[in-house]
């Protein structure tokens, strides 16, 4: 009897877990097929090499103007401005908490590294205007410090948590009979971090890097607020940007249903969405061209 009931209530959860696993599946290509639909129909009315390669985003002019080629440079400097800074810091401070870090810092440590992931994108974005905007702007001798470099100290703030947690898993991961191997040759500490245990743990910091580099793609409240939103042609660090997830936040609340403007802006998350895709395509293949390289 006992048995019996056992059994069913196995299958009644396999069945539930497999009912999730394809709801969720399902949920994904709703989605992509609903960007899919509407970036086909922007792509009627508007050449996808015109689109791509525009330098003019002025969906309101006459005539209107649908370039992306600024929305897509703006978001590849803040997002490679966020990761010269977020990348060495979040490394360096996993190697420190993993490796050098005493029992008591690293109990208060890293909880509030993790707590810093559930400070709200528009506080954040907010500290941005109020403390480090003035900042830049008196470094930089400009009226304001909302431009792209505001916007990439910000995300690199943003991405630490995701970066360092990952990363210290990771180091933390390593077998002791690696270390134990690399004192006995006379190595050092720093020498052993740098020449084993970072090497030994690349899979894991490169899957850390790119779920940095997936935060900072994404973010929208932070960069709407910091970056000054100017839809002109970048010019380098300290010109006001607008990236494409501040592009669809600012427009899509005005913007008319079923207009030409209207299918941009999912045109524009398509190719937001194909960028992230990349991103964790090429993670992909480098973590498993690290592991076999390993195992080998």
């Amino acid at each position: 009897m006992k048995l019996a009931i056992r059994e069913k209530t196995d299958q009644a959860a396999k069945l539930l877990f497999r009912m999730t696993g394809l709801m969720v599946i399902a949920i994904l290509a709703g989605i992509f097929l609903m960007l899919l639909w509407n970036t086909g129909a922007f792509f009627l009315k508007v050449k996808p090499f015109d689109f791509i390669t525009g330098t003019q985003w002025n969906p309101s002019g006459n005539p209107a103007n649908y370039g992306m080629l600024p929305l897509l440079v703006s978001t590849s400097l803040v997002t490679f401005g966020a990761m010269c800074i977020a990348i060495p810091l979040g490394i360096g401070t996993a190697a420190y908490l993993s490796d050098y870090a005493g029992k008591k810092l690293k109990s208060f440590l890293k909880p509030a590294i993790e707590m810093l992931a559930s400070v709200p994108s528009v506080a954040i974005g907010f500290l941005g205007i109020v403390v480090l905007g003035p900042g830049i702007a008196r470094m930089a001798g400009q009226s304001n410090g909302l431009n792209a470099l505001n916007g990439a100290i910000l995300l690199a703030v943003m991405s630490l948590p995701t970066i360092i947690t990952v990363t210290q898993d990771a180091l933390e991961g390593v077998p002791n009979a690696y270390k134990e191997a690399s004192y006995s040759v006379g190595a050092n500490r720093w020498q052993t971090l740098i020449q084993v245990t970072i090497p030994a743990a690349a899979p894991g910091i490169l899957a850390a890097v790119m779920l940095g580099v997936g935060r900072a793609i994404g973010e929208t409240m932070t960069v709407l607020m910091a970056t000054g939103n100017a839809s002109a042609f970048p010019t380098g660090f300290f010109h006001s940007v607008r990236t494409m997830t501040a592009t669809i936040a600012i427009e899509m609340g005005e913007v008319p249903y079923q207009t030409t403007h209207y299918y941009a802006l999912f045109a524009i998350a398509a190719v937001l969405f194909l960028m992230t895709l990349l991103v964790n395509i090429v993670g992909e293949h480098y973590v498993n061209k690290y592991r076999k390289y390993q195992a080998s």
